[in-house]
């Protein structure tokens, strides 16, 4: 049974750009259509097909110096990691906001 579609749900495909297609093709042949990840224990390269091809840094970057070809599992862990961050930002700040009690609007006058 494949993987669950990763997309669904997601706006992420309309930040592509039209020529996604050519430009994945173009990173896994660079590499060889293997996975690029390196393992922070051992320091080896995963030895694994490539599947996927995933933003280095900026998300909007879709030069080649950005791009990197990753194996489905490891492309899964770095969003996931990458989607448990951005929860724990917002659920930081929505603490912080809690705390802080609701604004006042400007207009409004204390009464003393």
């Amino acid at each position: 049974m494949g993987r669950p579609n990763a997309w669904a749900g997601s706006t992420r495909r309309e930040t592509l750009p039209p020529d996604w297609p050519k430009i994945r093709e173009r990173v896994l042949d660079r590499d060889g259509r293997r996975c690029r990840h390196i393992r922070a224990d051992t320091e080896l390269r995963c030895t694994e097909l490539a599947t996927d091809v995933d933003h280095v840094g900026d998300r909007l970057d879709h030069s080649d110096e950005n791009l990197v070809s990753k194996c489905g599992y490891h492309h899964l862990r770095k969003t996931a990691a990458e989607a448990n961050r951005a929860r724990a930002l917002t659920t930081t700040a929505r603490r912080a906001l809690e705390k802080r009690g609701p604004e006042q609007h400007p207009g409004v006058v204390p009464r003393t």
